[in-house]
């Protein structure tokens, strides 16, 4: 049995903590999917990119769904009986399987775009702090040696 430490990565990535958890977790290499093969790419300080390998799948055979925070892309291939019949194949490498493939996102974390470009589908992901999350600067301000006296004036009777 293989095991991969991911702790160098938790201290370079952002928003994906979850992620490397589920990996490390993974007990036998062989259970794992490896269909479709994938990268996930830290594209600017709050942006990141999945890139999915879906070679033979048409952009009306894909599906992405963002539900909580899961995303879900699935990919089903149409049957094509008629192709099969009058094709005659020696070797056959192109996987036409249908597949479902997950990946736990963290907080604040959206999808903010994908597109299919030469059979690599590209998920483009944003993550965004809200203002109540995000670090605050306070400021520091100097104490004085002396303390200022209040002068008051007494009204005249």
């Amino acid at each position: 049995m293989r095991h991969v430490d991911f702790s160098p990565l938790y201290r370079s990535t952002v928003g994906f903590d979850r992620l490397f958890t589920m990996l490390d977790s993974l007990g036998q290499p062989d259970q794992a999917q490896t269909y479709p093969p994938y990268n996930i790419e830290r594209t600017g300080d709050n942006t990141y990119r999945i890139t999915m390998a879906v070679a033979g799948f048409d952009q009306s055979e894909l599906s992405i769904e963002a539900r909580e925070q899961t995303l879900t892309v699935k990919g089903e291939k149409a049957d094509d009986k008629a192709d099969e019949i009058a094709t005659q194949f020696l070797h056959r490498g192109i996987a036409k399987r249908a597949f479902e493939r997950r990946f736990q996102l963290a907080d604040h974390v959206e999808i903010s775009a994908a597109s299919l470009k030469n059979g690599l589908l590209h998920i483009d992901l944003l993550r965004q702090i809200p203002e109540a999350a995000k670090p605050r600067k306070i400021a520091i301000t100097a104490a004085n040696a002396e303390p200022k006296q209040i002068e008051a004036t007494t009204a005249a009777a």
